[in-house]
């Protein structure tokens, strides 16, 4: 679904009047460095905008936007493009790369950050730590924070402490007439309430963002690892044990091949395995008791321990350098042994699947599925699992790698409603299904309140009406 109408001179308008625009870092179809500007972390998307755009403060921001809208482009904003699957045509936008705008503040006594929307997970992880505290990050270090953050953030902590969105206090973002907006609580609460879980892209460039930082040093956690014909046993174990298990406890369900690389270490080079990772927010001894029926299983490896808040950053082994991959996903209901049987079909040692990354199932529940007092847009995730399925995208295995992704969703149907969790969602999909009803409602309203004429373009678009 996208907008219905386009700005004035839509594909058509004329890129060269940026020329000069944002200290000389504009790039046009032609230029020796567009091909450069134009590619992101997923490097299976071949994105060809009018402009690219790599801004350094909010002045220029700014510029950038007010000088796209006269010259009839729309504007784009961009991260560090983990989901820049879904984009549609850019030919008639800016693609505003937002890389140059760096810098993170940590208010340790309030238990706040403050964070440029370029910055990446680390700096926050690190700066953090040294103040004992942990951000709601993801699972992937260079995820950008904003795109995380601003469309709902699942974290190691989520089923005790809910969506990243939901620890957002501040948002500041560039809205479509050139003035820099600051949304929270208090001031423009309906903007604050709408990026917070319908994306920041829908409703301007965000320059900005503050969140709330959680007490915790350690954690109880790690990975456990079987081969992959050990997968039936391990999720049979699993998915009821995760349907049941406390708030206290996040984990991860895996399907992983490793290609035979000196690059990949020892005791995984080359070899089919089930891991489950995660981590348990309680003692030693109550985590210990959590994972009892787990471990009665027998794994080859065995990591889970305590550990500093700050290496959870690492702890699901996700790439951190631009990839080639893809892949689709669905939110699910439940999964009872009929769907335990149906997985290790189409993805189990014996499928024939030629998928790398594998297919994977993440643990909701918890907080995740109850609304948080004074949400955002997503108040609450609508399944009890998260199924990714998920592969390398490379010359002509691209095809075979979607269609065997495709299977997998295709096979786990019966078994969701049709909700997304957009920021998992690889391909353009109706945005309306990650929302409930009268949220979506709301997000039209503000979309055209804010972005009448539908200048900004987001990966997973809210239209204007």
């Amino acid at each position: 679904m996208t907008s219905e109408t386009m700005l004035p001179g839509g594909a058509g308008g004329d890129p060269s009047s940026l020329r000069g625009l944002a200290g000389g870092g504009i790039h046009l179809p032609g230029d020796d460095e567009y091909d450069r500007a134009r590619t992101t972390w997923a490097l299976a998307v071949d994105l060809r905008p009018a402009a690219v755009a790599f801004p350094h403060d909010v002045q220029e921001v700014a510029a950038v936007v007010r000088a796209a809208a006269a010259a009839g482009l729309r504007v784009a904003p961009l991260g560090s493009g983990h989901n820049a699957h879904a984009f549609g045509d850019l030919s008639g936008s800016v693609l505003m790369r937002m890389s140059g705008m760096t810098g993170v503040e940590i208010d340790p006594d309030a238990r706040r950050a403050r964070v440029q929307a370029g910055e990446l997970w680390p700096t926050i992880v690190e700066e953090a730590a040294r103040h004992g505290l942990a951000a709601l990050h993801g699972s992937s270090p260079d995820t950008g924070v904003i795109g995380y953050s601003l469309g709902g953030g699942v974290s190691w902590y989520a089923r005790s402490l809910g969506l990243a969105a939901n620890s957002v206090t501040a948002v500041e973002l560039v809205t479509a007439d050139g003035s820099l907006v600051r949304a929270d609580a208090r001031h423009e609460p309906e903007l604050f309430w709408a990026v917070r879980g319908g994306g920041g892209a829908n409703f301007g460039v965000v320059t900005a963002i503050e969140f709330t930082l959680h007490p915790i040093e350690t954690a109880y956690a790690g990975m456990l690892v079987w081969d992959l014909r050990d997968a039936h046993r391990v999720l049979s174990r699993w998915a009821p044990w995760a349907a049941e298990a406390p708030d206290a406890v996040t984990t991860s369900y895996r399907h992983l091949r490793f290609p035979p690389i000196p690059e990949i270490p020892e005791p995984f080079r080359g070899r089919d395995l089930v891991v489950i990772d995660g981590a348990v927010l309680a003692d030693d001894a109550e985590a210990e008791r959590f994972l009892a029926p787990l471990r009665e299983l027998s794994p080859e490896i065995d990591t889970f321990g305590r550990v500093p808040a700050a290496s959870l950053m690492r702890l699901h082994m996700d790439p951190e350098q631009p990839t080639p991959g893809g892949g689709r996903s669905s939110l699910l209901d439940e999964f009872p042994q009929a769907a335990v049987d149906r997985l290790v079909e189409v993805a189990g040692a014996d499928s024939g699947s030629s998928l790398f990354l594998g297919a994977e199932l993440r643990q909701l529940g918890g907080a995740l599925g109850r609304p948080h007092p004074g949400a955002g847009a997503l108040a609450k995730l609508d399944g009890r699992y998260q199924l990714i399925a998920g592969g390398m995208m490379v010359g002509e295995s691209a095809k075979q790698t979607i269609a065997d992704c495709e299977r997998v969703v295709d096979a786990m149907a019966p078994y969701s409603r049709g909700r997304q969790y957009l920021n998992f969602q690889e391909e353009p999909v109706d945005p309306s299904t990650g929302f409930d009803t009268s949220a979506w409602q709301e997000l039209l309203r503000i979309r055209t309140a804010v972005d009448p004429d539908g200048l900004f373009q987001a990966n997973h678009e809210i239209p204007h009406r």
